[in-house]
């Protein structure tokens, strides 16, 4: 049985690398929400944002935070980084950066977004961030599928020691 994880992304800026990454299969993600949806969810403000991100992360054993050129230092990203520590969830980073966006192109690398701090702990010394070596798309996405079932199940197991 697949596992069920939570995919965390700047959403305006990853959503289309981020569709390749929750279309492999490997993995039960959360729903994907449409723009129309999000803007329903961001008007009713901080509060129902929090709510419908709380929501999304119940039931999951895992979050995968896909790492975009500006992930890092986002209000709602660090939300659901702490919310899942929090809830005892595996956390692990993707950078996704070299994978073409729909206007054919790769972005910059971003900074690691798991500079937060947790039960006194900084996290980026705990959970694992990976960075596919390759420059080629469909290498860097190759190399994704091949070993995200594998990332998740040792994100998982590194989480169960803290």
């Amino acid at each position: 049985m697949a596992r069920r994880v939570f995919f965390s992304f700047y959403y305006k800026a990853d959503n289309w690398r981020a569709s390749q990454i929750r279309q492999i299969g490997t993995l039960e993600g959360n729903s994907p929400v449409s723009d129309n949806d999000w803007e329903s969810i961001t008007r009713g403000g901080d509060k129902a944002i929090s709510a419908w991100i709380d929501g999304q992360i119940s039931g999951k054993s895992c979050t995968i935070v896909l790492i975009g050129a500006n992930t890092a230092g986002r209000k709602w990203i660090e939300y659901e980084i702490g919310k899942s520590w929090d809830e005892h969830k595996g956390l692990l980073g993707v950078y996704i950066h070299n994978l073409l966006h729909n206007d054919g192109k790769q972005s910059a690398k971003g900074r690691n977004p798991f500079t937060i701090t947790r039960d006194n702990r900084l996290l980026l010394n705990i959970v694992k961030s990976y960075d596919p070596p390759f420059s080629t798309s469909k290498n860097v996405y190759d190399h994704i599928k091949e070993n995200l079932e594998k990332w998740v199940e040792e994100a998982i197991s590194i989480r169960n020691n803290y």
